[in-house]
């Protein structure tokens, strides 16, 4: 007689591989097309002041070369291990009408007093006096965000009455939790202040966050294309009262 073998018993696996790698935010045509216009020393030297721009700032340790870049076309700004090598308003086309604009780092202590003086008399005198800027991207580094020079960044754009986007950069440094705890502390700290922004947090290493800037630049930049919906949003600081009138450089 036949001795019948028993079948082995299967278990269902306990390791299951992932299908792939999660799909990256679908960048828009209009910013993959970005290309490099032209750097002006000063004001005078920027292109014709006609359509829309949108001016990206920060500290020169804040990554603002890398989220460029990670925006639009790769290194379309140049990135550098020494802070501070944006000595120039340097102009990005879209299209014929919109450009990015990447501005000077500033906050760097080996630049030389006299030189970032005179960065700082550029910078001002574009936000006030530019009447293409229609909106004002503030980077900063997530583990030090809201420095006494990104206040006086966010006060000119408020004095513009621009509207104001801060992006808490290098976010994958902290985890997810400290990282929103981070991001409702500077909207609370803008809230207090009477400053009008949304607050975004931003990751150029693993390209997070993409999204809700493309959207954001759509509006600012009058585009009608719309961008893919992300998980994360940008989240809103809304003073609790109304900040008082200011003149601008546009009366």
């Amino acid at each position: 007689m036949r001795r019948v073998k028993k079948k082995k018993a299967t278990h269902p696996p306990i390791i299951y591989q992932p299908q792939g790698k999660p799909s990256a935010d679908k960048q828009p045509q209009l910013y993959a097309q970005a290309q490099y216009l032209l750097s002006a020393p000063s004001l005078k030297e920027c292109p014709e002041d006609t359509g829309w721009e949108v001016a990206f700032a920060g500290r020169s340790n804040a990554g603002k070369s890398s989220a460029l870049n990670c925006l639009t076309s790769a290194r379309l700004a140049r990135t550098s291990k020494t802070p501070g090598r944006t000595q120039l308003i340097n102009f990005f086309s879209l299209d014929e009408q919109r450009r990015l604009v990447d501005l000077p780092g500033y906050g760097y202590a080996k630049v030389p007093e006299a030189m970032r003086r005179q960065w700082g008399e550029q910078l001002g005198r574009y936000i006030l006096e530019r009447q293409a800027l229609r909106g004002f991207v503030l980077l900063m580094d997530i583990r030090h965000p809201l420095t006494d020079y990104d206040w006086q960044l966010i006060q000119v754009a408020h004095q513009r009455d621009l509207c104001l986007l801060v992006l808490l950069t290098k976010s994958d440094k902290l985890k997810r939790g400290p990282a929103k705890n981070q991001l409702l502390a500077v909207q609370q700290q803008l809230e207090e202040e009477g400053i009008a922004a949304q607050v975004a947090l931003f990751s150029s290493l693993k390209s997070e966050g993409c999204a809700p800037v493309w959207r954001w630049l759509d509006q600012q930049l009058e585009v009608g294309a719309s961008v893919e919906t992300e998980t994360e949003t940008l989240v809103e600081a809304r003073p609790e009262y109304a900040p008082e009138d200011h003149d601008t450089a546009d009366d």
